[in-house]
């Protein structure tokens, strides 16, 4: 949940902001950390998730306290995040350690790669992705990352604003892929 009360009180605004705007979850499936505030949040305000959780994990410490709307258990961790990419039409990032880290990066990744072109989008709760942020527009600088896929990261404080850009987001980088 992170060290302060900030962060579990922007989980629960941004299920709010979801279920005003009519968005469904994709997530890991878990009740941990910020993403299970947002799942159980949603669900209670009577929107959709989907829960992704390997078999590994298919554990009752682990499910979220409220029923799913759907819960898929693949074979490990690489078909979660397989089918959390096909079924979602973006990628949030709420503050988080490593897992989250991880799955971010792999996301803006394929974006940058051409793998897909659906939003990838940080919810800056009390400044927490500054020092990535200052890490990336490094990357610019030192000539490592093109800026043209640094634009395409979107930053916010406000889920609702982050959610309407994230929805109107129409940037395609070049297809790094393609010869």
């Amino acid at each position: 949940m992170g060290s302060s009360p900030i962060y579990r009180d922007m989980a629960v605004t941004l299920a709010e902001a979801m279920r005003k705007a009519g968005l469904d979850l994709v997530y890991g499936g878990g009740n941990r950390g910020l993403m299970g505030v947002v799942a159980d949040t949603l669900k209670s305000l009577g929107g959709t998730t989907i829960g992704v959780l390997p078999q590994a994990m298919d554990l009752p410490q682990v499910r979220t306290k409220q029923v799913e709307s759907q819960l898929i258990i693949t074979d490990g961790m690489h078909s979660r995040k397989e089918k959390m990419y096909e079924l979602g039409d973006g990628f949030l990032a709420l503050p988080g350690g490593i897992g989250t880290m991880e799955e971010l990066m792999e996301a803006y990744t394929w974006r940058q790669l051409g793998y897909h072109h659906k939003p990838v989008a940080l919810l800056d709760v009390d400044g927490y992705w500054k020092p990535l942020l200052d890490m990336l527009h490094k990357s610019v600088e030192a000539g490592f990352l093109d800026p043209r896929c640094l634009q395409t990261l979107l930053v916010d404080d406000n889920p609702s604003r982050l959610l309407d850009r994230m929805a109107s987001q129409h940037v395609q980088l070049p297809d790094k892929l393609s010869p």
